[in-house]
């Protein structure tokens, strides 16, 4: 299907037609609305967009006809810009962009008998849903509405927000909507086939779907009405909520509630929060929160991850403190895994036991949720921890068990790039599951007085009939106990990080002035570990937020952010002593000749890895698109040795002054 639209949108707007909608727009004239645009030689320089930054790294060229983001690898033309800035698709841009341009775009080919129908007889549902909700908009303000004004007063939402969000209320009656339709001139069929009443072969009378509810208008992209969710009044109703049925204009599997409010709100502030219902949105926006949204009465589908990812890269998924709520995120987490791609994935909230979002912002306020929120959960933790829940790890026969169940899961992720980290992340994981296990079997033995296993609790290799004697010396303990270490550190898993990333770090915080003169450099490396991509981001705020650049006032920085600990394992994970430059005491010049040692050889690998990638898509697309990504990666390689050799040339640094 998304295949067929795209090649539906290039028949529709030939090469000729953007290529003169690009003539007429400059790209700076484009990315200069949402991005302060300095002069540069032949181009234009900013501050990146997708990325926060303190020293520009973000270039348009105009006589190209493209921008590129060297801190994100974001790069493309206007199109694209406005596609990723504003999550419009490939078709709402090019109007978009043809409207500033003055660019007439050519009418669609004439449709056929068939096709003029059905769009007749979209639009007739279209309107008849929106005379709709205006009638339900009057009956909540009318005198039979009372008790559904007195509903909402109870939830703490106000005039404003009823108003905003098009709340209505249904009637009791089971002919009220059905008549005032039919004075408005529409049939009882149109009224079936937009939801609005219900009828059937078996029924003699139709009659109307939603009775006696607090009515909520469901909108889509462009703000247009296209269906209802109703909140039953009547406490014995069947069922609590209603939402309109599968229509030519609703699909509830790709709609998400209040998406058209949030969208543009989630651009500026690059957060989405999806919670469970209705009112938790109209709560959150009340309260602040207006890039809320929340799926139509279904678990989180593929269409609505996608759709999500079209606004952000990591929308925060919020769920209900209790076990059903805990049961949606494990399904969201099986529905994400095989669509997962470079950049895109989710981050999960869990509120405490018996809370929604509603009760919390109204009992508690809005920085109670910020609260919540501060407090997420990557996508492979949650993983990590359901599966954790329901499989032993005691034994070395449960651990292999566990670690089947766990390669079988990321056997399921499409994309070969992210498959390769979460297979690393799961190998490091339980090598530290490995060893807290073993740390504890050696804990519960010492009590017992075997001297072998005290003495060598640490040791993995450890004789198996100790192994076992001490875990058999585990009954009349808590079988809770193994699994509780295990999983307490989904922290424990930070321990196994590679020595060289840690190198880069800890120069970072005892030498903060390096920050300043290779924030660029600093905004771009990768690392292998979740914790440190958290303390790079965070010594990169410290620079944006203007914070002193000197050791003492980071470490504060840092602690207030919650990341000392991670300072704490980057220390602890720097065993080779020679490693001087990273010490608080070097001297400046050993610690910049060091630090940007480690640093090319870091980036080496790292672009190993992108050149194996970028000549296999070149294989497999022979794309222009494919070539030009194969030529930065050889580029940048090629940069990166020439400023070690030229480094080396200069200070005759030793080999082997860092490990590689």
């Amino acid at each position: 299907m998304v295949l067929a639209n795209q090649r539906t949108d290039l028949m529709r707007f030939p090469p000729h037609i953007l290529d003169d909608i690009r003539a007429r727009l400059p790209v700076s004239s484009v990315v200069g609305r949402r991005v302060a645009l300095k002069k540069a030689g032949r181009e234009w320089k900013g501050l990146s967009p997708f990325k926060t930054e303190r020293t520009p790294s973000f270039t348009v060229n105009d006589q190209k006809g493209f921008y590129k983001c060297f801190a994100s690898g974001e790069y493309g033309d206007i199109f694209t810009f406005v596609m990723k800035t504003e999550g419009l698709s490939f078709t709402e841009a090019v109007e978009r962009l043809a409207s500033d341009a003055g660019v007439i775009l050519p009418k669609p080919e004439p449709l056929s008998s068939r096709a003029i129908e059905e769009v007749d007889t979209r639009k007739r549902l279209m309107a008849l849903v929106e005379a709709s909700a205006r009638f339900f908009q009057s009956q909540l303000t009318s005198t039979p509405g009372q008790e559904a004004r007195r509903y909402l007063e109870r939830r703490g939402v106000t005039r404003e927000t009823i108003e905003r969000f098009r709340m209505g209320f249904a009637p009791a009656g089971r002919e009220v909507l059905k008549a005032h339709l039919a004075k408005e001139g529409f049939t009882v069929k149109e009224m079936g086939e937009a939801g609005m009443v219900i009828m059937g072969d078996d029924i003699a009378v139709p009659y109307d779907r939603f009775r006696n509810r607090v009515m909520f208008p469901i909108e889509d992209l462009k703000g247009r009405v296209i269906a209802f969710g109703g909140r039953a009044l009547d406490p014995d109703a069947p069922a609590k909520y209603l939402n309109s049925p599968e229509t030519p204009l609703f699909h509830k599997g790709n709609q998400l509630y209040n998406i058209h409010r949030a969208r543009p709100v989630a651009f500026d502030s690059s957060r989405i929060v999806v919670v469970e219902g209705y009112m938790d949105v109209v709560a959150l926006d009340q309260a602040g929160f207006q890039a809320a949204v929340a799926p139509l009465g279904t678990a989180l589908t593929e269409a609505q991850v996608q759709l999500l990812w079209r606004v952000v890269p990591e929308p925060t998924l919020c769920f209900d403190g209790d076990g059903a709520g805990q049961r949606a995120a494990f399904r969201a987490v099986d529905t994400i895994l095989p669509v997962l791609k470079p950049g895109f994935s989710a981050k999960f909230a869990f509120l405490t036991d018996g809370q929604d979002p509603d009760d919390l912002v109204r009992q508690q306020g809005a920085a109670a949720f910020e609260a919540v929120l501060a407090r997420t959960e990557a996508l492979f933790d949650v993983m990590w921890k359901r599966e954790l829940a329901t499989q032993p790890v005691s034994t070395p026969e449960q651990r292999a068990a566990f670690e089947q169940k766990m390669k079988a899961l990321v056997g399921r992720i499409g994309d070969a790039s992210v498959r390769g980290h979460y297979e690393q992340e799961v190998r490091q994981t339980l090598f530290s599951l490995n060893r807290a296990v073993m740390r504890e079997l050696g804990a519960g033995s010492r009590g017992t007085g075997d001297r072998r296993v005290a003495g060598r609790q640490n040791n993995v290799q450890t004789d198996w009939r100790v192994r076992e004697r001490a875990r058999l010396q585990q009954k009349g303990r808590p079988v809770a106990t193994v699994a509780a270490v295990a999983g307490t550190g989904l922290g424990a898993r930070l321990a196994a990080i590679p020595a060289r990333e840690a190198l880069i770090l800890k120069a970072l915080v005892n030498h903060p002035w390096l920050i300043e003169e290779h924030a660029e450099r600093i905004a771009a490396l990768e690392f292998s570990v979740p914790a440190l991509v958290e303390l790079k981001d965070a010594v990169l705020a410290a620079l944006a937020e203007e914070i002193p650049l000197d050791s003492d006032s980071l470490h504060n920085h840092l602690s207030g952010t919650g990341l000392s600990h991670v300072v704490a394992l980057v220390e602890r994970a720097i065993t080779h002593k020679g490693d001087r430059f990273a010490e608080p005491e070097a001297d400046k010049d050993a610690v910049e000749t060091g630090w940007c040692h480690a640093v090319a050889l870091h980036e080496q690998v790292g672009l190993r890895r992108d050149l194996v990638v970028a000549e296999q898509r070149w294989l497999e697309e022979q794309s222009e698109d494919a070539f030009q990504r194969l030529l930065e990666v050889k580029a940048r390689q090629n940069q990166i040795e020439d400023g070690e050799t030229e480094r080396e040339e200069r200070t005759s640094l030793p080999s082997g002054r860092v490990q590689p």
